[in-house]
């Protein structure tokens, strides 16, 4: 009796918590809202968030508390009905599909990748192509050379062999593009029915796969990509539906696929390790992918600021469109600094603010000079190359200058009083 009452009490427990996460409708445009005053959070706040944001060059806003939305901002010509691109935000809807695939026992994703695409999809030998496994592909770890010069390309003539299997973590689009055929290959479907199918249908998300040479890019509405950010945050079901329910799939998902970057899991970026990766670049560094952000945070991200994150522990989801971030191919330091702000919209918290987060610079990469936007000239800089050493640059007002420096990456360190800000510099 005592052991029927605690799993009573459990199941109760559970259901309460189920309970408390709000689904919209699958069809329609009825979504609940909350307040953000009741969450203590001041108007004066917001608006310096949707100002930073329309600053840069940012589509759409959202950000859903336990599945209601709290913010939701669209700037310029943009609307809810407008569609966006994802770019490479949509690797984590492939990894999904691929957990669905192997769900259903279409694939398996110890599986070679050459089960499915056939031999001489690569250049490389027989022995070396088999080694890779829809496992490498999906933690970026098949060891084909990302320093091509074209690395979207999926053309076995650009899949080089650079390291063995699993020995080498690089983002590399090519083999990621490579899933979408082994999608259809293992499952029969074409990849936006299956995706349709095996997720749209099930979270009221409208979308498309959309070709752009080598690549296949999801586009949606920013809502859309805020459902799909509410499926991420729920354990694989919707509404009591299943959409993946494997939860040790959706665990090496969002937790270190390898050991080589921490912040990787299957094609999904993770705040809160000791080190990280970051693209085009085989140097590890130390410390959090956002520190601004919850520890728990995982995010599909994508070229020109496309962000969905998910905190757990704060039942967030949040979600950005947006362009013109410059060359990088994901944006991490501005969705840190979204993070920012967000931790700034506590009324108390906003008293007295003299973080550094207005703080930007551009163009970057850049050529040779970057110009950093509101300064109070009061502010100390340093800059540091990838081994944490110092390097010498020249500033003059506003405007710092690398034309001494080699091409790489960089890291200028602004201080203001007791506060510093840290931004990711890339200079061509």
């Amino acid at each position: 009796m005592k052991q029927l009452l605690l799993l009573l009490t459990f199941t109760l427990g559970f259901s309460s918590l189920q309970a408390q996460t709000y689904f919209p409708p699958l069809t329609g445009t009825t979504w609940s809202t909350t307040d953000p005053a009741t969450l203590g959070w001041c108007q004066d706040s917001i608006n310096k968030l949707y100002d930073w944001l329309e600053d840069g060059d940012s589509d759409a806003f959202l950000l859903l508390k336990d599945g209601k939305i709290v913010l939701e901002k669209y700037f310029g010509t943009f609307t809810v009905d407008s569609f966006h691109v994802w770019n490479s935000a949509g690797k984590t809807l492939t990894a999904y599909a691929v957990g669905i695939a192997q769900n259903e026992g279409f694939l398996d994703i110890d599986d070679a990748t050459s089960d499915y695409l056939g031999t001489g999809w690569t250049s490389l030998t027989l022995s070396q192509e088999s080694a890779i496994t829809i496992k490498h592909q999906l933690t970026m770890t098949t060891g084909l050379d990302d320093g091509v010069p074209d690395f979207y390309c999926t053309d076995p003539a650009c899949l080089i062999y650079k390291a063995a299997p699993g020995t080498r973590w690089a983002y590399h689009n090519g083999p990621y593009t490579l899933l979408d055929s082994v999608i259809e290959s293992a499952t029969g479907m074409n990849l936006n029915v299956w995706v349709n199918q095996k997720i749209g249908t099930k979270i009221g998300l409208t979308g498309l796969y959309v070709q752009s040479g080598y690549n296949n890019v999801y586009v949606s509405k920013p809502r859309g990509m805020a459902r799909f950010g509410l499926l991420l945050s729920q354990d694989g079901y919707w509404n009591g539906t299943p959409v993946l329910p494997d939860l040790t799939y959706l665990n090496e998902m969002r937790n270190s696929s390898q050991s080589i970057n921490n912040s990787y899991g299957y094609l999904t970026w993770l705040n809160g390790k000791a080190s990280y990766m970051i693209p085009q670049s085989q140097f590890v560094f130390t410390g959090s992918l956002m520190p601004n952000a919850p520890n728990d945070v995982y995010a599909a991200e994508g070229k020109n600021g496309q962000i969905i994150n998910v905190s757990p522990s704060d039942g967030l989801v949040l979600v950005r469109m947006g362009g013109s971030l410059g060359n990088s191919l994901i944006a991490t330091q501005y969705n840190d600094t979204i993070w920012q702000y967000i931790n700034r919209l506590n009324c108390v918290a906003g008293v007295n603010d003299q973080s550094l987060e207005t703080i930007q610079i551009s163009p970057n990469p850049t050529n040779e000079i970057i110009f950093i936007s509101n300064l109070q000239g009061d502010e100390l800089f340093e800059l540091k190359n990838q081994q944490g050493q110092p390097v010498p640059f020249q500033q003059i007002g506003n405007q710092i200058s690398l034309k001494d420096l080699q091409s790489g990456v960089y890291f200028l360190t602004i201080c203001k009083e007791n506060n510093t800000k840290t931004l990711m510099v890339m200079r061509n």
